[in-house]
């Protein structure tokens, strides 16, 4: 086929392109980069109509990636990529005639603070979603399906934490904060966790175009379907890193008043980097949050190849050849 793919200059962008690409199809990305795919790119803001025009002609499918991603930053910012580009990459497949979106969404469009223990993927929620980026994306997840018609099949995928070598937003950032002595373990560190290593959240993502037409017009979150403590996971990480593990503990209670604290001193000073801690931040080190993936596997015909244990060891190899990046 030939499929658009916004957003490949990120982890889980690149390897899903570079799936399609393994697998024979004719691909191409947009995004505001370059991303040094052997594809065709399309270079500009995913809510520019003209680019993403040019990125959807004569396309058969689109894997929509393209999004802010953080925890700070003003409300404009994340509307304006997330939600407006949503509407952009919709109304371009209207014009184009494009058949198949695949609209890549995150569980936290339905995490409103309590734990998940087996959760199904419950509606999206931008009253209660924690934070711009999740408000944004639960409020672009609900464009992308209220499209989904006969001429336009739609599927919402929501990977939950994905990781795996050159990650920059989950990874570097726990092993930067390891590596400094500055990660504790909020609470007992019990609560357990899923995640996705990202050949995995690519592979999903290659099944859910394939499996688009045939069924559509619903969310699935995608994981590995492991759920294991959060310190272990943080510990696992770290080693694979080649950096000590958390070594302290904060209770849970003093982690959410922190994380209030330093979201107040952020905003109030309206600094741009990532803080340390914020109150989403800290719900997710408490809380249990792992999802059923019977619906996902059986509307997709897919199942995780890589296993968590394989995922670290890769990520160790990674960081072993690549020792600058800790």
């Amino acid at each position: 086929m030939k499929v658009l793919v916004t957003g490949a200059s990120g982890m889980l962008g690149r390897a899903t392109a570079l799936a399609l690409l393994e697998r024979g199809d004719e691909v191409c990305v947009l995004q505001r980069r370059p991303a040094g795919l052997p594809c065709r790119e399309v270079l500009g803001d995913v809510a520019d109509p003209d680019v993403v025009g040019r990125g959807l002609a004569g396309q058969d499918a689109v894997v929509h990636l393209a999004a802010k991603v953080d925890v700070v930053g003003r409300w404009a910012d994340y509307a304006h990529a997330n939600v407006e580009g949503t509407r952009e990459v919709v109304a371009g497949c209207r014009a184009q005639g494009v058949p198949r979106m695949v609209h890549v969404s995150s569980p936290s469009v339905a995490h409103a603070g309590r734990p998940l223990v087996g959760a199904a993927a419950d509606r999206a929620d931008p009253r209660h979603a924690r934070g711009h980026y999740a408000r944004s994306k639960a409020v672009a997840e609900r464009v992308a399906l209220r499209a989904d018609s006969e001429s336009l099949a739609v599927f919402a995928v929501r990977p939950h934490l994905v990781w795996g070598p050159g990650d920059t937003q989950l990874v570097a950032r726990i092993v930067a904060r390891a590596d400094a002595g500055r990660l504790p373990v909020l609470g007992a560190g019990t609560a357990l966790i899923d995640t996705t290593y990202v050949d995995n959240a690519g592979a999903a993502l290659v099944a859910a175009v394939d499996a688009c037409g045939t069924a559509h017009g619903e969310a699935l979150v995608v994981s590995n379907g492991e759920p294991r403590p959060v310190r272990e996971v943080l510990t696992r990480l770290c080693r694979a890193a080649g950096v000590p593990g958390p070594r302290r503990r904060v209770p849970a209670w003093a982690g959410h008043v922190a994380g209030a604290a330093v979201e107040a001193v952020w905003a109030a000073t309206g600094r741009r980097d990532t803080p340390p801690l914020t109150r989403f931040l800290a719900e997710q080190l408490t809380t249990a949050h792992w999802f059923d993936q019977r619906r996902t596997r059986e509307v997709l015909g897919w199942r995780p190849h890589v296993d968590l244990e394989e995922g670290f060891t890769r990520l160790s190899e990674w960081y072993a050849c690549s020792p600058a990046s800790r």
